[in-house]
C-alpha cells in the first residue's frame, strides 16, 4: 500500500531565516562555554545570545566588552560568526561544497539568489566562487597590512592576530574590536594608514557582491550595470555629504575632532562618514558628539549599505528610488528614472514598503526600550537605529540595558539582518494568484 504523506517543503526566505536562527543558537551555546570566557565567570545566558546575534547580524553591539570579557577562543567564534554573518551561511555552505566537487542542486540555487538579493538565478554559482575569492583576497591583503602597522605596537603574533580579527571585522562591516574598553579605534583617530585601509574595507564590503563583481569586469566589458551605477554613485553622495556635515558640526567640538589639525579633522570626518552606514566603528567617541551630528548619523543608519552587501540598512538603492520617485513627482512625470532606465513600478511599491516597515521597527523599538530604559529618547532611538540598521555605534548604552531591552534589539538586529521583505515572505502565506481585480478607486491625498 502506498502511503500519501505531505513533505515540509520550506521556501527559501524560510531556510534563510532558520538557518541564520540556527547559527545565533549556536554560537550563543559556544559563547557560553567555560573555555570563551576569561576568569572563572561564565557568560549568562542573554549576553550571550546577544553577543552572537550582534555578530552574526553584522551589527557590532556589545553588551560586554570583547577584548577583557572573552578569551581567544571566545573571540575566534565571534569571527567566524562575523565572517558566516557576512558573507551569509548559504554563501559559506556553498564553498564546501565547492571544495568536495559536490553538485549545487537547483533548490540551492533558488536559496543562494534569495541570500544575495540577485535578481536572476543565472550565473548564481559563479557570483558565489567571485564572492569568495573577492572576500578571502581582501581580507588577506588587509590583515598583512594591519600586521605590519601593529607590530609597532605589539609583538609580532598579536599583531597577526589582531590583523586578521580586524581584517574580517571591518570587510563583513561586523562592528567588533579587540581594544577594549569600548573604546573602538579612538587611538588611531590621526593615523592615515590605519584610515586608509579601514574605510577601504569597509566601503568593499558594503558596496555589495554583485557591483564588486561587476567592477571586475568593467575592463573587459567597459560597461556598468544600472545597479552598479545606482550604488556607486549613491554611496559616492552619502560619503561626501556626511563627511562634510560631520566636519562642519564637530569642527569646533574639543571633546571630538576640535583639537586635531585640519587634515586629521578631515580623516576623522571622512572615516565616521564612512563607517556610520554600515561599519560600526568609530575614532572619536559617539557620546561626546553634539545632538545634531547623532540625529544626521541616525539617518545615515537608516539609510545603510547596497543590497547583497555586508551592511544593513533599507539599502541605498531603496533610498534612490524614494528620492528618484519624489523627483519625478515634483517634474510630473509619471516614470521614474534613473540613468536614462525606467524604474517598473512594482521596484518603487516594494522601496516603499520596505521604507515603512522599518521605519514601523524604529519606532516600535525605540517606544518599547523608552518603557524600560531610564535614558533620554535621542540615545534611545540611536541605539534602535544602530540594531535595526545593523550598524553598532552605540552612544554607550548598550552595556547597561536591561535582559528586556536586550531581547527586543536581538529580534530588530535579527529582522534588520535579513530584511523586512524575507522575513514576511518567511512567515507569510503563500502567495496565490489572483481570479479578479477590484475597480479602481480614487482619494485625495496631501
Amino acid at each position: 500500500m502506498r502511503t500519501n504523506r505531505k513533505e515540509l517543503r520550506l521556501s527559501p526566505p524560510q531556510i534563510l531565516v532558520l538557518g541564520f536562527a540556527a547559527i545565533i543558537t549556536i554560537g550563543a551555546f559556544l559563547l557560553m562555554l567555560p573555555i570563551s570566557t576569561r576568569g572563572d565567570q561564565p557568560l549568562s545566558f542573554i549576553d550571550a545570545l546577544f553577543t552572537s546575534t550582534s555578530a552574526t547580524c553584522v551589527t557590532g553591539l556589545v553588551v560586554v566588552d570583547t577584548w577583557s570579557t572573552f578569551s581567544i577562543f571566545g573571540q575566534i567564534v565571534i569571527m567566524i560568526l562575523v565572517q558566516i554573518g557576512g558573507l551569509g551561511f548559504m554563501t559559506m555552505a556553498t564553498l564546501f561544497a565547492l571544495v568536495l566537487k559536490k553538485r549545487i542542486s537547483l533548490r540551492e540555487r533558488l536559496i543562494l539568489q534569495e541570500s544575495m538579493r540577485a535578481t536572476s538565478m543565472e550565473g548564481i554559482v559563479r557570483l558565489i566562487r567571485r564572492v569568495i575569492i573577492f572576500a578571502l583576497t581582501i581580507e588577506s591583503i588587509a590583515a598583512v597590512l594591519f600586521s605590519i602597522r601593529w607590530a609597532f605596537d605589539m609583538p609580532p603574533g598579536k599583531a597577526v592576530y589582531y590583523g586578521i580579527f580586524h581584517a574580517v571585522s571591518l570587510f563583513n562591516n561586523g562592528g567588533f574590536d579587540l581594544f577594549g574598553e569600548f573604546t573602538s579605534f579612538q587611538k588611531y583617530a590621526a593615523d592615515p594608514y590605519f584610515h586608509i585601509i579601514a574605510m577601504t574595507l569597509v566601503v568593499s564590503g558594503g558596496l555589495g557582491f554583485i557591483v564588486l563583481a561587476d567592477l571586475y569586469e568593467w575592463p573587459r566589458r567597459k560597461k556598468l550595470s544600472l545597479q552598479s551605477k545606482v550604488v556607486l554613485s549613491m554611496t559616492g553622495i552619502l560619503i561626501c555629504v556626511g563627511t562634510l556635515v560631520f566636519f562642519a558640526f564637530e569642527y569646533a567640538n574639543a571633546k571630538t575632532i576640535g583639537t586635531m589639525d585640519l587634515p586629521g579633522k578631515i580623516l576623522a570626518s571622512f572615516f565616521q562618514s564612512v563607517s556610520t552606514r554600515s561599519s560600526g566603528t568609530s575614532t572619536v567617541n559617539i557620546g561626546d558628539l553634539h545632538q545634531g551630528t547623532q540625529f544626521f548619523m541616525i539617518i545615515l543608519m537608516f539609510i545603510g549599505a547596497a543590497p547583497g552587501s555586508t551592511g544593513g540598512g533599507i539599502k541605498i538603492t531603496t533610498f534612490a528610488l524614494l528620492v528618484a520617485g519624489v523627483v519625478s513627482m515634483l517634474r510630473g512625470r509619471d516614470d521614474v528614472v534613473l540613468f536614462r532606465n525606467r524604474i517598473a513600478k512594482d521596484l518603487i511599491i516594494k522601496a516603499l514598503t520596505i521604507i515603512l516597515f522599518a521605519l514601523f521597527m524604529v519606532v516600535a523599538v525605540a517606544m518599547l526600550l523608552s518603557m524600560t530604559e531610564d535614558r533620554y529618547f535621542l540615545m534611545i532611538l540611536f541605539e534602535t537605529a544602530s540594531a535595526v540598521g545593523t550598524v553598532g555605534l552605540s552612544m554607550g548604552l548598550t552595556p547597561e540595558l536591561s535582559a528586556f531591552a536586550k531581547i527586543v534589539l536581538c529580534v530588530a538586529m535579527f529582522v534588520g539582518r535579513l530584511g523586512p521583505l524575507t522575513l514576511a515572505y518567511a512567515l507569510g502565506p503563500k502567495k496565490e494568484k489572483e481570479l479578479y481585480r477590484h475597480p479602481e478607486g480614487k482619494i485625495i491625498i496631501g
